[in-house]
């Protein structure tokens, strides 16, 4: 299944958190706000905002394009993320350089946004980290990293293979819709 990844939502996603964090935050905690919103926008939602690949990683799951994007691994051209989010200074800090807005995102979507960020403002970046090696779908890479899969995720939140094999099915679909678009 190849979803089209969106890295102006991503923009957008970051630049909310960063917004409500007062314009600064440490690039793991950001990291790890920008994963659990994908992974409950799929349990709850049944699509994730920002169709990223996931990876588990020794500090836990990441969303892979979006980690690589902050780390700023080279890119050919620069996108939506460079323009609105300022890469981590010398303490791992990111912040917002030019706000974005929320054009891409639903209602439902800046909701959860702000639902996550209430759960875990106070919560320190490496306890954040910590908490999500307690997530089902995360496995120790050991130094490494290992691929998360849609269905690692709603079978860990304890979703039916019937409701899985719908998810799926839809996201399949999404996916098509996407390549009929790019030709």
């Amino acid at each position: 299944m190849n979803l089209t990844y969106r890295e102006d939502k991503a923009a957008e996603v970051a630049a909310l958190f960063l917004k409500m964090a007062g314009g600064k935050m440490s690039k793991i905690k950001l990291i790890k706000l920008l994963y659990i919103v994908e992974r409950e926008s799929l349990i709850k939602r049944r699509r994730p905002v920002i169709f990223d690949r996931y990876v588990s990683m020794d500090r836990g799951p990441v969303m892979s394009k979006t980690l690589n994007i902050i780390n700023g691994d080279q890119r050919e051209t620069s996108g939506p993320w460079d323009e609105a989010i300022s890469p981590p200074d010398t303490g791992h800090i990111v912040g917002i350089k030019n706000p974005p807005g929320t054009d891409n995102l639903s209602d439902a979507e800046e909701k959860l946004i702000e639902e996550v960020f209430k759960r875990y403002d106070k919560t320190n970046p490496w306890k954040l980290c910590d908490e999500t090696h307690f997530f089902p779908e995360w496995k120790d890479p050991d130094g490494s990293s290992i691929p998360i899969t849609y269905k690692d995720i709603l079978s860990g939140a304890g979703k039916t293979p019937d409701e899985i094999a719908s998810i799926l099915d839809e996201l399949n679909n999404i996916a098509q819709m996407d390549k009929a678009m790019e030709q």
